[in-house]
């Protein structure tokens, strides 16, 4: 087996680096999400990172790796001695599969062996697996909402609690937890965001010669892993040293009273939510004092925590890019900064010559929180979607147009504060992903009968019913003993119903007649309202735009409605209105989307006046959005009203909903109850 790559050869990305450490010296830090662009090292820095943890002793045949000098009297494979016998092993490293059931997360019932040979059995889960290591989990947005809060929580309490079918049953699980994802493919909610104690943003550094170093190293560790491991393995065992000595201080190193109001004024100062900044700072602190090889936490040691543990805790809207502005950060310490050191003996911040990871390249220590600006790896608040907007919205109709002014963009107007909008759902019952929106079935949600199963093995297995089916069969097929003779006809599976995720496909009218500075602020305030919507209930969304000559799909279907939200709010107005452009692209989209995705079903949302000045026949153009749950956002104003978006409200099926009564069916709705 390949070893992994080494921490220290990992060039750049010094605040990822730092978060890193300072988990592994205290597992009070709750923890690391990693943010970032495709092709960064995420994963290769945090399985480097397993590899230079202390190995901890384990109570030999105990499946929840409990300690032999501090055993766990809870747990399931105890009770244990406290001199109990115990062998050493290498800290483990958990990865958590996107697919992951929460049978597979927390444990459950050996169903074979309560089945055939009557005993009730516990099957530990993977949080079991990752006690007193590291678990990681790729992709972490992309998880179940519930899986990420049974994680979440076990990671806070650092004990996992199973209830489920006859079993009860908590064991401890402390451990560093690890997510990485791409904000592309979809955020976090930011109740979830809080949960993870630091997060920070990577970025590939800019640098040519950075990235030719990179190149450079990873040729050699694929050509060569064992010559390239051994070429840096004194750096690694330097690591390894340096993490044990923080642990080992951690415990006597001292918070002032002024440091820790400090860290409560900076974090009331952003106005995060909550009292769990407060606590993740002031651990985090105290982390990077141990690491620094402190006994007593300083203001540097107090700047380092604010920058990893706040950024993600300072969202106000769910479309806001996590950042932390580092000027507001210095003028709040300097206005709480105590009148003399508490040390002065000791300098703030004193150069450590034995620093292993000084042979790193440029900026890839962990012990230096000051990541130099040009790495582009400690600036938190650079959006990434800033910039895009304009080269995909508009370009097309604005710039290729021949027919004069009337094509011309007429500028861009901005949105207004996002509202509550009615529930918009998709008709019928579906089977896609677990979501917020329409009804689905699927393995969440309240059992609602039983059936066999279809596929090659059942999903999860209904006890009761499995057991009423192999009941009266029992005499015949010689039962003998405590056990149950079953044959795979009586499995039975429940079946669930809950709510769905849907696809909803944003087809919206930037032309002329809907270019009045009032009427598209409007508009866009009423998209931007159902994108809140969409991201609240998980949905994936697409943005198509039409205007001019023809339609553009502005942003392809995504679990990013922060891509949405960004290219909407850059979208220009003007020119002809290409109603059935618009209608016929958005069913080109949805064509490839029920290949790329069967299950996920699609909700339309079309917003204009109805009107169609140019392109094809808006009939044929509807008729291809057959059978699609469609609504009609009607943006026609004025006195006079021609009733256009109703007419093509008919020709698709749709319902209708005027733009000035979006946010008044909620109020009503409110009054009404």
């Amino acid at each position: 087996m390949n070893p992994a790559y080494p921490f220290s050869a990992v060039v750049g990305l010094a605040d990822l680096k730092l978060a890193l450490v300072l988990n592994a010296v205290s597992s009070r830090v709750g923890g690391v999400l990693v943010r970032g662009e495709k092709g960064t090292a995420k994963s290769t820095i945090v399985r480097a990172l397993a590899a230079q943890l202390p190995q901890v002793a384990v109570v030999a045949g105990c499946r929840f790796h409990c300690d032999p000098e501090a055993p766990d009297p809870g747990c399931p494979d105890g009770p244990h001695e406290p001199d109990a016998a115990g062998a050493l092993r290498a800290a483990s490293l958990v990865e958590l599969p996107v697919g992951a059931s929460e049978d597979r997360l927390v444990g459950s019932l050996d169903l074979e062996r309560a089945l055939t040979e009557g005993v009730k059995a516990f099957e530990p889960g993977l949080l079991a697996a990752a006690h007193r290591g590291v678990l990681y989990v790729d992709e972490v947005n992309l998880l179940h909402d519930h899986l990420v809060d049974l994680l979440l929580d076990a990671a806070a309490l650092g004990v996992c609690y199973v209830e489920r079918e006859t079993v009860s049953i908590r064991h401890a699980a402390r451990f560093l937890l690890v997510g990485t994802m791409n904000p592309e493919e979809g955020e976090l909610r930011p109740q979830l965001l809080d949960r993870f104690g630091l997060t920070v943003e990577v970025r590939a550094t800019r640098e040519p010669d950075e990235r030719a170093e990179v190149v450079r190293r990873r040729f050699a560790f694929d050509a060569d892993p064992e010559g390239f491991a051994a070429r840096w393995a004194a750096e690694e065992a330097a690591l390894a040293a340096r993490i044990a000595r923080a642990r080992a201080v951690l415990g006597s190193v001292r918070l002032p009273d002024s440091r820790l109001r400090q860290i409560t004024a900076v974090c009331a100062g952003f106005e995060v939510d909550g009292l769990r900044a407060d606590l993740v700072t002031a651990h985090a602190a105290v982390a990077h004092a141990a690491w620094q090889g402190r006994d007593v936490v300083t203001r540097e040691d107090v700047r380092v925590a604010a920058r990893l543990a706040l950024p993600h805790r300072r969202r106000r809207d769910p479309f806001d890019a996590p950042g932390l502005d580092e000027r507001l950060l210095d003028e709040l310490l300097d206005q709480t900064e105590p009148a003399a050191p508490e040390h002065p003996e000791d300098p703030e911040d004193p150069e450590d010559p034995e620093d292993p990871d000084d042979s790193g390249g440029p900026g890839s220590g962990p012990g230096r929180p000051e990541a130099p600006d040009g790495s582009g790896d400690s600036g938190a608040g650079d959006g990434t979607t800033e910039g895009a907007p304009g080269g995909t919205t508009g370009a097309p109709e604005g710039s290729g147009s021949a027919t004069g002014s009337g094509d011309r963009p007429q500028g861009v107007a901005a949105a207004g504060v996002p509202f509550r909008v009615p529930v918009l759902k998709v008709t019928g019952v579906g089977a896609g992903v677990a979501g917020r929106r329409s009804s689905g079935r699927g393995r969440h949600g309240r059992t609602i009968g039983t059936r066999v199963p279809t596929g090659a093995g059942p999903a999860a297995i209904d006890l009761p019913a499995t057991l009423l089916a192999a009941a009266p069969h029992q005499l015949r097929r010689g039962r003998r003993g405590p056990g149950l003779v079953l044959k795979r006809d009586d499995l039975r599976e429940p079946v669930r119903e809950g709510r769905e995720g849907n696809l909803v496909l944003f087809v919206v009218d930037a032309s002329g007649s809907m270019g009045a500075r009032r009427r598209m602020t409007a508009v866009k305030t009423a998209v931007l309202s159902l994108l809140l919507d969409a991201y609240q209930r998980r949905d994936k969304v697409g943005l198509i735009v039409f205007r001019g000559a023809g339609a553009t799909v502005a942003l392809p279907p995504t679990s990013s409605v922060e891509a949405g939200a960004a290219r909407l709010r850059a979208l220009p107005t003007g020119g002809r209105t290409p109603l059935a452009e618009g209608l016929a692209t958005a069913a080109d989209v949805l064509r490839v989307e029920r290949l790329r995705d069967p299950d996920r079903r699609p909700l339309l949302v079309v917003v204009t006046d109805g009107r169609a000045t140019s392109g094809g026949d808006v009939t044929r153009a509807a008729a291809a959005l057959a059978g699609v749950t469609s609504v009609v956002v009607d943006c026609e104003g004025g006195p006079v009203r021609l009733g256009m978006a109703h007419a093509l409200a008919l020709r698709l099926g749709a319902r209708v909903l005027p733009l000035e009564s979006l946010g008044d069916l909620v109020r009503d709705r409110r009054k009404a109850s």
